[in-house]
């Protein structure tokens, strides 16, 4: 990822971060933004250049025009070098035709190279189309929040 793809990247996904808090209820609308600016800026706190994180665009070769983008921090975990999935996104004209399988698939290679033992993630209870596709690629659930309205 270059660094004008990262820029719109970091607009985007800090306002799908925001958007997704709100949904699943854990922000409010006045502080969302404010609150996934301050994530981003902890977890990327040198942007494209942030030591472990590794972002890249997805890109359909035909067109060579970008479909999307991956980010993922690696770290020492438990059984060795661990990656973290902080985001995958694939733009909506390309969704739906396995951009976001390719990505998966492309980061899992990334990974056994980089002597990667475990990936992980966290997907918002309301975005059934990630959860099945992450089922789908072999991901388990390893922790389940509930919560109810009254």
């Amino acid at each position: 990822m270059d660094e004008t793809t990262f820029q719109f990247f970091l607009g985007q996904s800090t306002r799908d971060y925001a958007e997704g808090k709100m949904k699943a209820g854990a922000w409010d609308v006045v502080s969302a933004l404010k609150q996934s600016k301050e994530e981003m800026t902890q977890f990327l706190p040198k942007g494209l250049n942030t030591e472990g994180a590794y972002l890249y665009s997805v890109v359909e070769l035909e067109s060579d025009t970008q479909a999307g983008y991956i980010w993922f921090n690696v770290n020492e975990g438990r059984s060795g070098l661990e990656a973290f999935i902080y985001d995958i996104y694939i733009f909506e004209p390309f969704q739906g035709k396995g951009y976001g399988k390719l990505a998966i698939l492309a980061l899992d290679e990334e990974a056994r190279a980089m002597n990667i033992t475990k990936i992980g993630l966290h997907v918002f209870g309301q975005n059934n189309r990630a959860f099945e596709l992450y089922q789908k690629m072999g991901y388990i659930v390893t922790d389940i929040s509930m919560s109810k309205e009254l």
